[in-house]
């Protein structure tokens, strides 16, 4: 019998080793990623305001969701993937 503590979960087997670079939150593109629900874009305008007092914010840019109750669609994630080293996303009401 084997006995799995769900709290921990299992290690993937095998698969790529993929080496991960800290993102530098002063300089590095970010995207904020709204899952569309309301005032999750004013939220996220707060954060990219708050975060222009200490760095350029011409490479933060908003990205969203169709809809609260989907995931996000192939193209947003592929989009976020090749285009920033870091996101932040809102889920608000």
């Amino acid at each position: 019998m084997r006995i799995v503590n769900p709290t921990f979960g299992l290690a993937a087997a095998g698969g790529p080793k993929v080496d991960l670079k800290p993102v530098n939150w002063a300089t590095d593109a970010i995207a904020l990623v709204s899952n569309s629900k309301p005032n999750a874009r004013e939220l996220l305008a707060g954060i990219r305001d708050k975060l222009g007092a200490f760095r350029p914010v011409d490479n933060i840019e908003f990205l969203a969701k169709n809809s609260a109750s989907q995931p996000a669609p192939k193209d947003v994630i592929e989009k976020v993937a090749a285009n920033f080293r870091g996101a932040l996303l809102a889920i608000a009401d």
